[in-house]
């Protein structure tokens, strides 16, 4: 989901504003109605989930009512804004992951204990890293989603591959084949990897044990150009030898799910929602759907899967509330293993790794969840908003992918400008 956060100063001192109007309480005894603001996602997909911890937390506040107000992605944080600045903020709010640290930052949500909370210990890392700030723990969790190698069994199987990969030694090995059976066709591409598909690119960083950036001291320091990352990004410049995407292209325009279905991609890294997208009567080609499978990126370590970035929700309780602890129950209903099951149930991929093999019977999502269990996320920094608007790692790949640059020159010139607006913010 797109970022968008709002100047840091204008969030803090709207929140000055608000604080001094919120008690700030967490009183249980006086209140009547609890507030939540969930995306209509919920609505749509999986409103059991919504009514089982509504009736449970009724079951424990009887005299407490809970208000679900629906939001949509494209106005969520505006309406949040001026809530904030209000003072009358919803009581709990569903806040997509990328979208957390600026109000982090800001102080706009109370401090949790991750204690209190239903699988805490085993939360999705590329989830819980999104809740958290400075040491400090200020959301809980949702859901997620995840990407893997969406693939076609019978260009494999023509091109002698008898068994999906285990490693990415492999993979590339398997890519490889795929070339000498179809590759005469210019447009043909065993891996599609556009040059500025940066979430498998740094996914190839952090598998390998690299970062994006590392926090020593209070400052931020870029870290592309660190041996492992260098390891890993002239890997990344292999794999996308096996590709005739746009060496200066993403993967959204065109959409690459799309691309896949016109024939002349043996594999690409989607989304599980990419899978069916692929298969749209109208946009894509329903006549795929006998062969077409999924399995997670594998590891360059044999017998593992390569960490994967997770875009997903978690759910945050306002500064501004007066009933801290009711929404703290209702988050506990929320992500309940009942309730997250029922999320699942509807094909998402729950907060916790215990329940990733909830739909290992569906092979439209088991590879997904499967993915999900090794995760990374971006840097939690208030200025991370500004390395994705400045497209530092789109411009480093493209280089990379180009020849513009060495690799390490790339990296370096990235690490060097992420460094600079981590710390600075410009």
């Amino acid at each position: 989901m797109k970022v968008r956060y709002l100047a840091a100063a204008l969030l803090v001192a709207m929140l000055a504003v608000a604080a001094s109007t919120a008690s700030g309480g967490t009183s249980r005894k006086h209140a009547t109605k609890l507030v939540i603001w969930l995306q209509n996602d919920a609505q749509n997909g999986w409103p059991e989930a919504v009514a089982l911890a509504n009736r449970n937390f009724k079951a424990q506040h009887p005299d407490v009512d809970v208000d679900v107000q629906y939001q949509t992605w494209g106005t969520h944080l505006t309406k949040f804004d001026a809530a904030l600045a209000g003072g009358d903020a919803p009581d709990v709010i569903e806040m997509g992951n990328t979208e957390m640290t600026k109000y982090m930052a800001a102080g706009a949500f109370k401090t949790l204990t991750q204690g209190a909370f239903p699988n805490n210990k085993t939360w999705l890392q590329g989830l819980k890293g999104s809740c958290q700030f400075n040491g400090k723990l200020y959301g809980v969790p949702y859901y997620a989603g995840a990407r893997a190698v969406i693939y076609r069994t019978d260009q494999y199987k023509a091109a002698g591959i008898k068994s999906t990969p285990k490693s990415l030694a492999q993979f590339m090995a398997d890519g490889r084949k795929l070339m000498k059976k179809y590759g005469k066709d210019s447009g043909y591409s065993a891996v599609y990897f556009p040059g500025k598909y940066w979430y498998f690119g740094m996914s190839v960083v952090y598998d390998y044990g690299g970062q994006i950036a590392v926090r020593k001291g209070g400052k931020w320091k870029g870290a592309l150009n660190s041996p492992r990352a260098l390891v890993a990004l002239n890997q990344v410049k292999a794999l996308m030898k096996l590709s005739r995407a746009s060496k200066t292209g993403d993967e959204a325009n065109p959409q690459q799910a799309l691309v896949f279905a016109k024939g002349k991609v043996g594999s690409f890294v989607g989304n599980g929602w990419e899978w069916p997208y692929a298969l749209d009567e109208k946009l894509g080609n329903p006549a795929l759907s006998s062969s077409m499978n999924a399995y997670p990126m594998p590891s360059h370590s044999k017998g593992k899967f390569m960490s994967t970035f997770l875009g997903g929700s978690d759910l945050a309780v306002p500064v501004t509330t007066k009933n801290q602890g009711l929404a703290a129950d209702w988050i506990k209903a929320f992500t309940s293993t009942a309730s997250e099951s029922e999320i699942a149930k509807a094909g998402n991929i729950a907060n916790t790794t215990k329940l990733l093999a909830f739909n290992a019977s569906n092979p439209k999502l088991a590879p997904f969840a499967k993915a999900a269990k090794f995760s990374w996320f971006v840097p939690t920094s208030p200025n991370w908003a500004n390395v994705e608007n400045a497209n530092v790692l789109q411009t480093m790949l493209v280089k990379i992918a180009t020849g513009r640059a060495s690799v390490k020159a790339a990296a370096t010139s990235a690490s060097n400008q992420i460094t600079r607006i981590l710390n600075t913010g410009a």
